[in-house]
């Protein structure tokens, strides 16, 4: 998959209709497979927001083929894997200080949510419950979850509102009924509505349910 906005969002789509087609181990290279070129400050906050959002998938993995191509082959054949191009480094430190500190947070509440992820894995396993799950699968009664696509649940707890756009530091997120709590402020939201939520660039919106 290239590395770009447009195949981010269509990532989303793809692992809610895999979920709901009976595959719950889904997950996406982040930041995209090709075309990222590492000195590129767009493509660094695309992967950031890649990032956070791979927090909240079934599987977190940081892999792609990064550009340019200026590390010299293994190998003068013309066959053989050592004549091939090199990627740059695509580990958390190779981008900066700033983005490493971004990915450790965030690799830090994925650590946090071990005990979580467990439990949704267990239910896949048990039942075939998708781990990220469509808005309407959790609020089926919930005309408005129907058509939601930027948004979805993970597993029942976790309502997660990516950022897919370049730029953006706020975004609207939908709450269905009920008592929402953002997991970043513990600010407390009721549901059956829209708000607007800041989204910096070290955070996505993430709200935990809260049972009354």
């Amino acid at each position: 998959m290239p590395s770009t906005w447009e195949s981010m969002r269509d990532q989303l789509q793809a692992g809610l209709n895999m979920g709901l087609a009976g595959i719950p181990w889904w997950n996406t290279d982040i930041g995209g497979f090709m075309e990222g070129n590492v000195f590129d400050p767009d493509f660094r906050e695309l992967l950031v927001r890649w990032y956070e959002w791979a927090v909240f998938q079934p599987i977190m993995r940081l892999h792609g083929d990064r550009e340019p191509f200026t590390i010299p082959a293994l190998d003068d054949r013309d066959f053989g894997g050592g004549y091939l191009h090199t990627g740059q480094d695509n580990e958390m430190w190779s981008y900066g200080e700033e983005i490493f500190g971004i990915m450790r947070a965030n690799y830090e509440l994925r650590r946090q949510l071990k005990p979580y992820i467990r439990r949704i894995y267990a239910e896949a396993h048990e039942n075939g419950s998708p781990l990220m799950r469509a808005m309407f699968y959790e609020f089926p009664e919930d005309p408005v979850c129907w058509d939601l696509t930027d948004q979805y649940m993970f597993g029942p707890d976790y309502l997660v509102a990516p950022v897919m756009t370049p730029g953006a530091r706020k975004r609207t997120v939908y709450l269905p009924a009920g008592t929402w709590m953002d997991i970043r402020t513990e600010e407390v939201f009721p549901g059956s509505g829209y708000i607007e939520v800041d989204a910096p660039l070290e955070s996505i919106p993430v709200f935990e349910r809260v049972l009354d």
